[in-house]
């Protein structure tokens, strides 16, 4: 099919995080199964899905590699029986340590790639992952990530749309509905990274527990999906833990502004170009090292 008519359909998954990898690693594949019933191509789930958003040293000191390899290992069986591509929050050990990242699994089960987050916040459990910018095809897209602080930083978002990127995934676990004036900023930020691109943004942040402002690992919600002319498509509530969904044609993704920063010749221009060389294409066919 020609790609400016191909359509997919995109999902942003709400949901409450944890410390318990096995209940949350169950609970990712129970969102799979009603992701999968509404017939999504590709499902995304927030910041540190597995693990939940903990600064705990006492549960990072005790944290198996393992554990979280084994999750995934179900999460990658259930998205091939489902035929469904998923991008789920998932800890991993780098060079410097844990590594606060993303696992991106295609519709065949395949672990394709990951993501590590580029810009910490509170974080002090984790490192800075020290590699390239993935751009990765996963279910028919070209798809690049973010991770919550990481959407204030447009370069990351910049170079792989100027690379052909036609969908940014932000994962995140944000600040909580008390830290009020930060609100407009964080749905403003969505929408610019879709717009300022030319390109759809889906958003999956963590609700906030009406009984507890302060839980950990709970947010504000407001997860979203953006159209390429800063349109928001679908939009999650503050408290509720659901799926969020949208058909999307690829081709409405031109990424012209992205990508008249490599054809003009203004003062940024062979700094555009010297930036795309931080940019790695990770294809389906060819999952290659893992990031």
């Amino acid at each position: 099919m020609c790609k400016a008519l191909l359509k997919i359909k995109v999902a942003a998954c709400q949901v409450m995080t944890t410390e318990d990898i096995e209940f949350s690693k169950n609970r990712v594949i129970s969102f799979l199964e009603i992701a999968a019933a509404q017939q999504v191509d590709l499902v995304l789930f927030p910041e540190a899905t597995l693990s939940g958003y903990s600064n705990r040293a006492e549960f990072w000191a005790t944290a198996r590699p393992e554990a979280f390899e084994a999750a995934e290992r179900d999460i990658a069986a259930a998205c091939k029986r489902l035929k469904l591509a998923a991008v789920v929050g998932s800890a991993f050990q780098g060079p410097g340590g844990w590594i606060n990242g993303l696992a991106v699994f295609e519709k065949d089960g395949r672990l394709i790639g990951r993501y590590g987050k580029t810009f910490l916040g509170g974080d002090s459990w984790c490192t800075n992952f020290a590699a390239r910018i993935p751009l990765i095809k996963v279910a028919g897209a070209n798809v690049c990530f973010l991770i919550c602080r990481d959407v204030r930083y447009p370069e990351l978002v910049r170079l792989p749309a100027a690379m052909g990127a036609e969908i940014c995934l932000i994962s995140s676990c944000e600040s909580g509905l008390l830290a009020e004036r930060k609100m407009n900023a964080y749905r403003a930020m969505a929408i610019a990274r879709a717009f300022e691109n030319g390109i759809y943004v889906v958003k999956a942040n963590t609700p906030a527990d009406p009984d507890n402002l302060r839980r950990q690992g709970s947010s504000h919600g407001k997860s979203c999906i953006v159209s390429p002319e800063g349109e928001v498509l679908r939009e999650a509530g503050f408290f509720e833990e659901c799926i969020i969904s949208e058909e999307i044609r690829l081709g409405a993704a031109h990424g012209h502004t992205a990508k008249r920063t490599l054809i003009e010749k203004t003062v940024l221009n062979e700094w555009y170009r010297e930036g795309l060389n931080h940019v790695e294409r990770i294809a389906a066919d060819d999952p290659g090292e893992l990031h």
